[in-house]
């Protein structure tokens, strides 16, 4: 493409790639500038606690079709998050046969007072979660999907209360309304 300016450009592939995408962010903010999280966000979204069985749990989720659930203190601040990649990196995997089986016998809950196996979502739950408030621009969204590996981002008030979720299919879905054909 530079052959067509017949010029010489002297800069390192990792600055162009780091100008690139510095020029593609700013493309998305000129296109989706006065979008925020509020904007997108599926409102009241399912959450559980710290003390929630993992049974609860994994009903919910299987219940809702969701992935992920955010976990919350009492006042619903986010302590927290639990995905399916939670619960299955609880299971020995190394051999594949039998899953469903030990899946079950994970959430099961035990019936004694002490366990050898986690009992409740605070227990297995991802406990360095990044969260977005709701005003904050969509657009701050990008690297976090693109690059992050996030797919829920947890979406708190001023008093950092949840109150929504974003998901992978609600940013590209807001993504595709801001630059797809009107």
């Amino acid at each position: 493409m530079l052959a067509r300016y017949n010029q010489v450009l002297d800069i390192s592939r990792d600055d162009l790639e780091s100008l690139i995408q510095q020029t593609e962010l700013e493309s998305y903010k000129r296109r989706l500038g006065t979008l925020h999280c509020a904007d997108i966000m599926s409102r009241e979204p399912v959450s559980v606690e710290f003390g929630t069985p993992l049974q609860e749990a994994w009903a919910l989720m299987h219940e809702r079709r969701i992935k992920a659930l955010p976990v919350t203190d009492r006042t619903r601040r986010v302590v927290g998050i639990v995905t399916q990649a939670d619960f299955f990196r609880q299971l020995d995997l190394q051999h594949h046969d039998g899953i469903a089986g030990k899946l079950r016998d994970l959430i099961r809950a035990t019936r004694t007072v002490m366990s050898n196996k986690p009992e409740v979502v605070g227990q297995i739950m991802t406990r360095q979660v990044r969260v977005a408030s709701a005003d904050r621009p969509v657009v701050d969204l990008v690297p976090l999907f693109s690059e992050g590996g996030h797919h829920h981002i947890p979406i708190i008030d001023g008093e950092k209360r949840l109150t929504g979720m974003i998901t992978q299919s609600d940013f590209v879905r807001a993504l595709y309304r801001a630059v797809g054909p009107a």
